[in-house]
């Protein structure tokens, strides 16, 4: 079975990755005839960005522990 140092290792991995992966991304013009009927760029407060990361990153984790390290007590049926 995993220990819990490879799993938080692995967890943090994902995170630092999910949020340098989003660095490189291409700028949308912000006014162009062909996107007068397409989805618009909102750009949302940094504040709200990290809230939402790290809301997701605790609802994983606890997702994690309940099903990896939660003990059980068995009892006799």
């Amino acid at each position: 079975m995993l220990n819990q140092s490879k799993i938080l290792g692995s967890i943090a991995a994902g995170l630092l990755f999910a949020m340098t992966s989003g660095v490189a991304q291409a700028q949308m013009p912000a006014h162009s005839p062909e996107n007068t009927s397409q989805f618009r760029r909102i750009e949302q407060p940094l504040v709200l960005k990290i809230a939402v990361t790290l809301g997701g990153g605790a609802l994983i984790g606890l997702e994690l522990w309940w099903f990896l390290l939660s003990k059980t007590q068995g009892g006799k049926a």
